[in-house]
């Protein structure tokens, strides 16, 4: 459940951003990715180098505004983040050890979706759908 829960998060973080049209869904996207980049901010596990990733995500998140390939690289970028402060032992929540754990799974899924261009999932799911119907003869007059 460890690694299964954080998978399903990512997925409905994409179902729920899929409600939002573009190009406000990069957009928000885009800031959605910046404020990750300083979500360890207040626990100083890493001393400076947390401003200085910060600085970095916050430039990665700018690009993407224009650039869903940007935002997908600021989610693999705070997966590493993630990874780091897992094993030095500073979590993201930090009354639960393993939360730090759980992003670094949760991040990949969202970035993923990023890198595809953040489609909306709704319209991909009703597409399908719409897809395997057959098509009805009509008859000509």
């Amino acid at each position: 459940m460890q690694y299964v829960a954080p998978v399903g998060i990512g997925v409905l973080y994409a179902l729920l951003m899929s409600l939002v049209r573009e190009p406000h869904r990069r957009h928000l996207n885009a800031l959605m990715v910046a404020g990750a980049g300083a979500a360890y901010l207040s626990g100083g596990g890493l001393g400076g180098w947390e401003f200085a990733f910060t600085a970095l995500l916050t430039c990665v998140a700018f690009r993407g505004l224009d650039s869903w390939t940007f935002i997908g690289i600021g989610w693999l970028l705070h997966t590493v983040w993630d990874i780091v402060h897992h094993i030095k032992g500073n979590p993201i929540v930090p009354f639960a050890h393993a939360s730090s754990l759980g992003c670094a799974v949760c991040d990949p899924v969202i970035a993923l979706w990023c890198l595809r261009g953040g489609p909306s999932l709704i319209d991909m799911f009703r597409d399908r759908g719409r897809s395997r119907e057959e098509p009805r003869a009509t008859m000509a007059l």
